[in-house]
């Protein structure tokens, strides 16, 4: 019975000593602190969804992403089918209406962008009112090339069409100035072959025998907006001129400009697109064109998105806390200093907490200053908590350089947008060879002999 003590005594130390059991109960204590990660990045998803809903809900008042297209001159023409009873006996002629789309042989668009920033909360949302001016030329429409009779077109109920995505953002009448008629647009399009939403006007044209060879146009829109704006290549040639005072803006769609010039203080930018450069003709006839995979423009963008940065950051975490424990298990192998799971478990936490405090903290104060407080904080408090565990000043300040050595390298990893791959892939290999440097003799076999 007296040995069974002794026995248990040196399970019990073998336990204490042994590298693999430690090596497991810091692994487990990584694979338990995985819950606290996902449940702080289910946190920044839910912030950042409740931030599009409030944007969202500024943007349904003012004005949403608008795409502007047109004008299109639409004449709509008769077609004669002759029906006959299942017998042949009976026939009659039903007539039916068509339209024919024609687009501008040329399309000049001015667009000034004067946006601002609205906040509800501690959310913020990018609205812009824009001053457009369109200017060109329609030729006479040639429904010979559609192969329709002219006997058949109802010229005087032509119509422009001009397609705008959110009505709600117009902001005075629109006046269309054709040739030398000056008419207001109506809401609501009278045929949605190309356009979901819009405003259309009228024009009347004369027949062939007194028609002009050509017609030109121009119009006005006062529209207001948010997050982006957008047009469509519709003439032969379209050039487009863009200028606001918005500094960060970003070009997409099927077209980039050919020219741009962007400072601080804003941007000018200007398009010029071809016929030739889309995929759907001048004229047509129905819905048998698409025109919206053609559309291009900008979107403003805010300078810094805070829950995009803090989402990259937490991803980092499992490899903060596995360095920082890596840490932790060299000084306890090196300085023989005994290193509780339990103490490992409390410095994973506060590396977690560290990513609460930078969500909470980046949407009062910006990004970069709450990573400067939440940074400080943490790594005060390792450091604090580090020097009542190793009991020794020099270690301490070794794990303080360390952690800021980290923070500092996390820091520069989310800057570095387009270079975070290259330097993180560095950076580990830097750590990588480091730790295999200062361990390159250990004897990893007998370590826990020379402990006892």
């Amino acid at each position: 019975m007296s040995e069974n003590p002794s026995t248990i005594e040196k399970i019990g130390g073998w336990v204490r000593q042994s590298l693999t059991v430690k090596l497991m109960s810091i692994g487990f204590l990584i694979l338990i602190l995985l819950i606290p990660t996902m449940m702080i990045h289910s946190l920044i998803k839910e912030r950042e969804y409740r931030r599009d809903a409030t944007v969202r809900e500024i943007s349904d008042t003012w004005g949403n992403a608008q795409t502007i297209a047109g004008p299109v001159l639409t004449v709509p023409y008769q077609k004669y089918h002759i029906t006959e009873d299942d017998d042949g006996k009976n026939k009659k002629t039903v007539v039916t209406t068509h339209y024919a789309h024609f687009l501008p042989n040329d399309l000049d668009i001015k667009s000034k962008v004067s946006p601002e920033i609205r906040y509800r909360g501690i959310y913020e949302a990018i609205l812009y009112n824009t001053q457009l001016n369109f200017n060109g030329k329609f030729d006479r429409p040639n429904f010979n090339a559609l192969g329709v009779g002219e006997e058949n077109v109802l010229w005087k109920e032509a119509f422009i069409a001009v397609g705008i995505t959110d009505m709600r953002g117009i902001q005075e009448s629109i006046e269309l100035q054709w040739d030398s008629l000056q008419v207001l647009f109506d809401p609501g399009i009278p045929v949605n072959d190309i356009f979901g939403s819009g405003v259309n006007v009228g024009i009347g044209l004369k027949d062939t025998e007194t028609a002009k060879t050509s017609h030109t146009f121009s119009l006005d829109i006062n529209i207001n907006g948010s997050e982006s704006l957008n047009f469509m290549p519709l003439g032969k040639e379209t050039t487009l001129t863009m200028e606001s005072d918005w500094g960060s803006p970003s070009f997409n769609g099927a077209f980039l400009p050919d020219g741009r010039n962007i400072t601080p203080d804003g941007f000018t930018a200007n398009w010029k697109v071809l016929h030739l450069n889309r995929n759907y003709p001048q004229q047509w006839i129905g819905k048998s064109q698409d025109i919206s995979q053609s559309q291009f423009g900008l979107s403003l963008l805010m300078p810094l998105d805070q829950y995009q940065k803090n989402e990259r950051s937490v991803k980092y975490a499992i490899m903060f806390i596995c360095l920082t424990f890596l840490l932790f298990f060299f000084v306890e192998i090196l300085n023989t200093t005994r290193i509780h799971p339990l103490q490992y478990l409390l410095v994973g936490l506060s590396i977690c907490v560290f990513y609460l405090l930078l969500l909470s903290f980046s949407e009062q104060i910006g990004f970069n200053n709450a990573y400067f407080i939440a940074s400080a904080g943490v790594i005060l408090l390792i450091t604090i908590y580090s020097k009542s565990v190793l009991k020794n000043n020099f270690l301490t300040m070794v794990m303080f350089g360390t952690l800021i050595g980290l923070y500092g390298f996390l820091y520069s990893l989310l800057q570095l947008q387009d270079y975070a791959l290259l330097m993180g892939s560095v950076g580990l290999f830097v750590i990588l060879a480091a730790v295999m440097y200062l361990s390159r003799n250990i004897d990893w076999y007998t370590i826990g002999k020379r402990q006892q």
